[in-house]
């Protein structure tokens, strides 16, 4: 049980992490538009913006030099460095949810190898001692999957909600390609 619920923890503790970097990339947004004018005129996004079009804005007049070729390969490769951001840790989430249940397994077949212990020592005829085998064994079962089913629905969404935010980082990217 232990190391499944220590699994359980690192999963969640890096889930709460995704999602909370991904809401501020969907709040507090500024429009392409705006984006484009602020490129345009070389100011920063103020402050109280923290969305994924003020992110690129900023990192991208971070490291701006005014040459428009070599503006063009910077852009390209600050989209795809958010871009890359988006994905850090989702594999391992989805690593995570997929070994609880081989935990729970493993639970399972320590559980039966007491019950088979017990029916060695005193045969069929003690069902108390060979329920103690049998409790472990659905109970580490059970926690396993209740651990992964959460865990893989939440890798799913948070993919999906990493593939929407690049396509929207991608696509201001594109648009701000105009103005440099």
């Amino acid at each position: 049980m232990v190391p499944i619920l220590a699994v359980s923890l690192v999963m969640w503790v890096l889930i709460f992490n995704r999602v909370w970097f991904m809401r501020t990339l969907y709040v507090k947004n500024i429009s392409r538009t705006r984006a484009g004018e602020l490129v345009r005129l070389n100011q920063r996004p103020a402050d109280r913006y923290k969305g994924a079009n003020s992110l690129l804005v900023r990192e991208f007049l971070a490291r701006r030099t005014r040459d428009s070729d070599l503006d063009g390969y910077i852009l390209d490769e600050t989209v795809m460095g958010i871009c890359t951001s988006l994905d850090r840790y989702l594999a391992a989430i989805r690593v995570l949810s997929a070994v609880a249940p081989l935990l729970g397994l493993l639970g399972t077949v320590v559980g039966m190898m007491h019950t088979f212990e017990v029916i060695t020592v005193f045969g069929t005829g003690n069902a108390r001692a060979m329920a103690g085998g049998i409790s472990v064994a659905l109970i580490t079962t059970q926690t396993g999957l209740m651990v992964a089913i959460p865990g893989l629905y939440m890798a799913g969404w948070l993919t999906r909600r990493s593939r929407n935010l690049k396509n929207r980082i991608s696509a201001t990217g594109i648009y701000l390609r105009r103005f440099i």
